[in-house]
């Protein structure tokens, strides 16, 4: 999903996440003058924020912190993985579907929940401090050189000049990544243990194979598989249809049984307010305004946001299939956005909302944080990611 980014000063690689300390006091807040009072119904574990700063990988971070969730349910242990492993291997299979493809699909920075079990499957995995991905000199993440390294390779490959490709280009698209990214270490020392990126993915106790991707659109039959049409989606990958009544039960339940899931949605509304801790929906969003984009140049989801539902809980939008069809038909729905839901929690007039772990640093008031109301997710979700025992049984068996 193509990522839009609030950049920060200071990357967070701590293990200590926001979630058991802030989500597990009584009473929170979504912003310093704010008055949306929330109660925790429920948290799961979750490492601390972390920033993607000027990158559009949201994908593997959100995918990522939810894996890293997914560890500590097992039992595994806290363990920072590294999502410039994803993103270089994840480049590496772009590139070569780009190249078969004769340059006719995406090659971007922008990625799909599925591309993590994918490289997973193929690479294996490492910890974030065995693998960094920052050996270009600067302090915190950013590929704008790198993707126009990458991306002007690859349209030199596909011109093609001598008739025909010669056995060498992959290995030395591999070497742009090994200098902006550092080279993949074959074996590494963590934890007082020795270990290939195969056998440590193997270690966390993963498997690839109970994760499902779902989603709620009309454009396709309901109970069935279909290939997610967005341009970050470039392995076309599936994602199974449900619903929205279905797909929001599925939400809340997971959250319910303790259980947290990747969330791909649109964030490009008045409601999506970052600095506020909100993505809500308000019934009439013209009270709502937007000035300027995000201190730092880049789109309007960290732009300022004004307006009194902001500050205090107001009625908002009542969100059906067909409303939330329309938004994606005609391009008021996009990929945006990936992160990570956590939790959930209830407003002083008992309204719940989800709380959603963000990878834009620690900036807002909710320290990287924010609260989803249900009519933002049910209007606004892409996709999410699950794993397959937070599902009812009935559902299961429908989709395997």
């Amino acid at each position: 999903m193509r990522n839009l980014i609030v950049v920060c000063t200071v990357l967070f690689f701590g293990l200590v996440g926001f979630q058991k300390s802030l989500l597990a006091s009584d009473t929170l807040k979504n912003c310093k003058n704010g008055h949306y009072f929330f109660k925790t119904l429920h948290a799961a574990d979750a490492l601390e924020v972390q920033n993607q700063n000027r990158t559009s990988t949201c994908w593997s971070f959100s995918a990522l912190s939810f894996f890293e969730s997914e560890v500590m349910r097992l039992g595994k242990g806290e363990h920072k993985l590294s999502e410039m492993f994803v993103v270089r291997n994840a480049y590496i299979e772009k590139a070569k579907q780009y190249v078969r493809y004769h340059g006719k699909i995406n090659f971007a920075e922008g990625g799909a929940f599925h591309d993590i079990p994918l490289v997973i499957k193929n690479y294996g995995m490492v910890p974030e401090s065995v693998y960094g991905g920052l050996e270009y000199g600067l302090d915190n993440h950013n590929h704008g050189e790198m993707v126009a390294a990458l991306s002007g390779f690859l349209k030199g490959i596909i011109a093609n000049k001598q008739g025909q490709l010669t056995s060498s280009w992959l290995k030395a698209f591999e070497g742009i990544l090994d200098a902006y990214l550092g080279e993949v270490p074959k074996e590494f020392s963590y934890k007082g243990a020795v270990y290939s990126p195969k056998t440590f993915a193997s270690s966390l106790g993963l498997n690839m194979n109970d994760y499902v991707a779902l989603s709620s659109f009309t454009h396709h039959p309901f109970y069935s598989h279909f290939v997610m049409e967005v341009p970050d989606n470039w392995a076309q990958k599936t994602v199974f249809n449900l619903p929205l009544n279905e797909f929001m039960a599925v939400m809340k339940g997971a959250i319910s049984k303790g259980y947290t899931f990747a969330w791909g949605a649109d964030v490009s509304e008045k409601g999506f307010a970052y600095r506020y801790g909100l993505a809500i929906v308000p019934t009439d969003e013209s009270k709502l305004g937007m000035r300027g984009q995000d201190k730092n140049g880049f789109r309007s989801a960290g732009a300022e946001r004004m307006g009194n539902q902001l500050l205090y809980p107001g009625a908002e939008m009542k969100i059906d299939q067909a409303i939330r069809q329309k938004a994606f038909d005609n391009y008021a729905t996009t990929d945006d956005h990936g992160m990570h839901i956590t939790g959930m929690v209830v407003d002083q007039n008992g309204i719940p909302y989800f709380a959603v772990k963000n990878s834009w640093g620690k900036s807002n008031y909710c320290e990287g944080f924010l609260y989803a109301s249900m009519p933002y997710v049910a209007y606004k979700t892409i996709n999410i990611l699950v794993h397959k025992n937070a599902l009812p049984k009935k559902l299961v068996k429908t989709i395997y």
